[in-house]
């Protein structure tokens, strides 16, 4: 099978599109034939060395997948033919920029019925981020007021999408030329980052999602027992311990595989309350492009490889 590695650390030329072994599932496992790879910012930092996530090179970068069961294992949870899409094994490698991908049953739920593979491939990191984020650890709840950086990137423009799912007044930023895509998600009230007093335009809220790196700037706008949901200092030790002295709730969020969530998200794309939004799809062989492009940051949606023909 064709799968892309790669083995050193550097900019995205390092990454090689080469012929290996399909891999074979075990108990509890599948072999899901890749037809489409999400690709995520994250992918790119572990490529350069930038977040050493998966040890030193040799290895295969990605995770988001959507395909279809070629073979089941003994006790898997599904059969071959069922379409499938997940976020196998983060943090460990999952190699998902591949034709072929071994995982656990349990870390991939049946694909949106709504979506093709590609659309499909958008959603697991970005989308389990967000919905792991205000649901599991913000608890987000009809009426409450939320404010989301970043809101149309790739996690960005699903929080908001799952915070108005959840009943929530959703207050979005980003850059001007992207507000009309925010509203067109249904956020309530778009402010534009660059200007100059953009949070106390806010107001008070009940929860902050940053996906920006803002530390305590936020803190302005969430009153006493708010919520400050971080995914980026998630490991921030010193943060934590300032936003829970100033009496607000700090939950910071790594992403983890979870089938039960990824049904929560199919069921709600299904019904048409999320969309992804993907900006652009590359061939498999051209991975080292979709990481040049997600290098600039300001990719609105999400990119994704496609795989199978």
């Amino acid at each position: 099978m064709r799968a892309v590695v790669q083995k050193s650390f550097g900019g995205p030329e390092v990454l090689e599109l080469v012929e290996t072994e399909r891999p074979v599932p075990r108990g509890g496992e599948v072999l899901v034939r890749v037809h489409a790879s999400g690709v995520n910012p994250v992918d790119a930092a572990v490529r350069s060395g930038a977040y050493p996530l998966l040890g030193e090179p040799p290895f295969g970068v990605g995770w988001d997948i959507s395909g279809v069961v070629e073979e089941a294992g003994p006790g898997a949870r599904f059969r071959a033919g069922d379409e499938v899409f997940g976020m196998p094994f983060f943090p460990r490698a999952a190699t998902g920029y591949a034709e072929y991908v071994a995982v656990p049953s349990r870390q991939v739920a049946r694909k949106p019925a709504a979506l093709d593979h590609v659309g499909a491939a958008a959603l697991p990191l970005a989308a389990l981020t967000a919905w792991q984020g205000l649901v599991d650890a913000a608890r987000l709840t009809e009426g409450q007021r939320v404010l989301i950086h970043r809101a149309a990137g790739g996690v960005g423009h699903f929080a908001v999408q799952i915070a108005k799912a959840r009943g929530a007044h959703v207050i979005a930023l980003a850059s001007g030329p992207k507000h009309a895509f925010l509203r067109g998600l249904g956020a309530d009230e778009v402010l534009d980052h660059r200007t100059e007093g953009f949070l106390k335009a806010a107001g008070e809220v009940d929860v902050v999602f940053d996906s920006s790196s803002q530390g305590t700037a936020s803190l302005e706008v969430l009153p006493e027992g708010g919520v400050l949901v971080s995914i980026m200092e998630h490991w921030n030790t010193a943060l934590a311990a300032e936003v829970e002295a100033a009496g607000r709730r700090f939950a910071g969020v790594s992403v983890e595989p979870d089938y039960a969530s990824l049904e929560a998200i199919a069921a709600l794309v299904d019904e048409g309350r999320i969309r992804p939004h993907v900006a652009r799809t590359f061939p498999l062989a051209e991975a080292a492009a979709a990481h040049e492009l997600i290098a600039g940051g300001r990719t609105q949606g999400k990119i994704v490889l496609t795989v199978a023909e």
